[in-house]
């Protein structure tokens, strides 16, 4: 099969970038996901807040999520559920594995936008017993608004970020008592009115800089070690469902099937400010390349990414446009972009994403080339939360002067 773009990721920001190309004439798009069906992690994630800054609406997460399937079809793009691409046989060639065997697809062009996933408690090395009722939030969501799971009895969560708190409503839909959040972070992450309501409204409160030391439980899950990273005192909390939230890392084992070069702070694919990969008409957008952020901003980057691959496409092999290297000094985590495009667009919605690892209220943010400042900006850091960096500066950078250097004053 020939297509003009494939497309692998059926999320916000794979079906807002298809019906991008097919809005600016791109032909024949097709959009892969391996789930049974289109629409990403909103079609397990049942509370309202979807859609407003996309959609200009409140929607739920199911509803934004069909949405988007439905536009797509509309738009005329092509979009196969319970179909994985399992393998990248040439340039622009790709294997397709579903139920009805295996087929290769050539495109002109290919966009990644596999999204992101929470590390497990297996990842985090967090020792003990391994008891069931120990999962992640995207299972929690799953067996709760997908399967119609009920998880009565005493509940845990770890984490204390906007999706933390997602984690709780959930556990709460499901008739959990939630007994507490817990971060071992010196303070929560999320917004305060999140704190605030889920102590007032379902008594979880959130138990800062305390970290899950031991899970305890023989055939069924008892409770978890708990330590305070302030005094060292450690206690025991009984619980039958334990969460693990936040800690996301890109899906990013397709674009390394596909030898793109991966960023190591994002842990993401590297793209420059057009989301073009290493791989020479290989681009990625959402989550893949900055995990993790709501879905109207993954949605941003699809289609900003559409419009680059469009305007790829008209080019034909016209040569690959300069690149400058942008990285971050610490306590900053990551940049995203991670380098410039010259010449080039600006990043989505004209800014890059930053991350940091410590809480600052009053950062001020240097951007510098080979000595020269370039630009300065306020921000505040919190870890976990975007920090967004304007891109005005741009147009102030040298090619030939090395790369980009964004810290803290």
């Amino acid at each position: 099969m020939n297509v003009d773009v494939l497309i692998a990721g059926g999320g916000p920001a794979g079906l807002a970038a298809a019906i991008e190309l097919r809005r600016l004439g791109a032909g024949r798009v097709l959009v892969v996901d391996r789930e049974a069906e289109a629409g990403g992690v909103p079609r397990h994630s049942a509370h309202t807040g979807y859609g407003l800054r996309d959609l200009h609406r409140v929607m739920t997460g199911p509803g934004y999520a069909r949405r988007y399937a439905q536009a797509a079809a509309r738009a005329g793009a092509q979009v196969r559920t319970q179909t994985t691409v399992t393998g990248w046989p040439g340039p622009g060639t790709a294997t397709l594995t579903s139920a009805e065997g295996i087929e290769t697809v050539t495109a002109a062009a290919v966009l990644l936008a596999t999204g992101c996933r929470e590390r497990p408690r297996a990842a985090r090395l967090v020792p003990g017993d391994r008891p069931p009722g120990v999962m992640t939030t995207g299972e929690l969501q799953q067996r709760v608004y997908l399967h119609g799971q009920r998880r009565p009895g005493r509940a845990l969560v770890v984490g204390a970020e906007h999706v933390s708190f997602s984690a709780m409503v959930t556990l709460a839909h499901a008739g959990a008592d939630v007994v507490a959040l817990v971060t071992d972070q010196p303070r929560q992450q999320s917004y305060a009115a999140f704190a605030l309501a889920a102590a007032a409204r379902w008594r979880a409160p959130v138990w800062t800089s305390t970290a899950v030391r031991r899970v305890t439980g023989h055939g069924r899950l008892e409770g978890v070690e708990l330590a305070d990273l302030r005094t060292g005192a450690v206690r025991f909390v009984g619980c039958d469902t334990l969460v693990f939230t936040g800690d996301w890392i890109p899906d990013h084992e397709l674009a390394r099937l596909g030898g793109v070069r991966i960023d190591s702070g994002t842990r993401g694919p590297a793209v420059d400010t057009a989301l073009e990969t290493s791989v020479p008409g290989v681009f990625a957008a959402g989550n893949l390349v900055h995990a993790a952020e709501t879905a109207d901003i993954a949605a941003a980057a699809g289609r900003h990414a559409a419009r680059q691959i469009a305007d790829a496409l008209r080019a034909g092999s016209a040569p690959q446009a300069e690149r400058i290297g942008v990285t971050v000094a610490a306590p900053l985590r990551w940049i995203s972009p991670n380098a410039l495009r010259i010449p080039g667009p600006p990043p989505p919605r004209g800014r890059f994403l930053l991350r940091s690892e410590v809480f600052e209220r009053r950062a001020r943010l240097e951007v510098r080339q080979d000595g020269r400042v370039l630009a300065t900006a306020r921000a505040r850091l919190i870890p976990g939360r975007p920090v967004h960096l304007g891109a005005g500066w741009m147009a102030r950078a040298d090619p030939s002067a090395g790369p980009v250097r964004v810290a803290l004053r």
